[in-house]
């Protein structure tokens, strides 16, 4: 059996789950098995994972489970695949999936593929390697698998199953060896990790006062925003916006990056975008050699006449 852990804010199944979900899916129709969902919080809506691929679900709710603990969920992602019979444990490649993943994988004795973009048989995968510059082919063996699917990286599909549901109801409290005391979410945001469109900047804004159209035209688009390390660096932009190699890996359908020079620990997090557009007023900037397609000029010129244009287009 396929087991996937499915993640939830507000009750609500996050759109990287529904693409583990699906992965999920494919993987137990080309084993001939079946695929279960795991849904961990009492206030987790479990009413829609059959359209997503899964058979089952099992809702698990306990002691240890009020907040999300990386030893905590990978107890009971462990018990659950370890009393039904599981051979296959999904999880999106999320901060919460990568840290989960590994312990699940020690309790399950299980092997464990990360950086998963595509899977080519039910025991070989397709991963990324070398900070995403390249991919290559893994076979996987052992009883059990643990994969982590990287976000944005499979299509998301509807499937006409009903999902039964089973409450599960476990103690993990030993498990739990670090406490919540708050939790401080921004709101009105699309997350970095879900984001299709990003638009992202870097020095060439010259000063945090700047960013106002940046946002503009992220907010026009319905897009997410990001910048360079030395940006968060300097404050500018708070670190949760880096993406690189030491920040937020992403992959969205778009990625414009306005005034970042493209230095391979930025590219290193960004270059499996489907789409990147750049736009910098020095044309032997690296970034442009990744683009595929590119702006020479100046940002200040540059993005006003695209959020013109862009307002334009919503409008009509």
């Amino acid at each position: 059996m396929v087991f996937v852990l499915v993640e939830s804010e507000e009750g609500k199944i996050k759109k990287y789950s529904q693409e583990a979900l699906t992965y999920g899916a494919d993987l137990a129709a080309a084993t001939g098995s079946s695929c279960a969902a795991i849904a961990i919080g009492e206030d987790t809506d479990t009413s829609d994972l059959g359209n997503y691929g899964a058979d089952k679900v099992y809702h698990v709710t306990g002691s240890g489970l009020e907040a999300f603990s990386p030893g905590g969920y990978a107890t009971a992602v462990a018990d659950v695949v370890s009393n039904n019979g599981g051979n296959y444990v999904i999880v999106s490649g999320s901060y919460t999936g990568k840290s989960v993943a590994p312990k699940a994988a020690v309790k399950l004795n299980a092997a464990l593929a990360t950086g998963v973009v595509a899977m080519t048989d039910g025991n070989s995968i397709r991963k990324t390697c070398f900070s995403n510059k390249a991919f290559s082919k893994v076979s996987m063996s052992g009883d059990v698998k643990v994969i982590t699917v990287v976000p944005n990286s499979y299509e998301i599909k509807s499937y006409d199953k009903a999902g039964s549901v089973e409450s599960v109801s476990t103690d993990v409290g030993s498990s739990v060896k670090t406490k919540s005391i708050s939790i401080d979410k921004v709101k009105g945001k699309i997350p970095l990790t879900e984001a299709e469109l990003v638009v992202s900047a870097g020095r060439g804004l010259k000063g945090p006062e700047n960013w106002g159209m940046i946002e503009e035209l992220a907010d026009v688009l319905g897009a997410a925003t990001a910048c360079s390390k030395p940006v968060s660096d300097m404050d500018w932009r708070p670190h949760s916006e880096h993406v690189g190699q030491t920040g937020i890996t992403i992959k969205p359908n778009l990625y414009i990056a306005v005034g970042i020079s493209g230095a391979i620990q930025h590219l290193a997090g960004v270059s499996s975008s489907k789409v990147i557009c750049v736009i910098n007023t020095d044309p032997e900037a690296p970034f442009f050699k990744a683009a595929d397609y590119g702006i020479v000029g100046d940002a200040f010129e540059i993005v006003p006449k695209l959020l013109a244009r862009a307002k334009e287009l919503k409008a009509s």
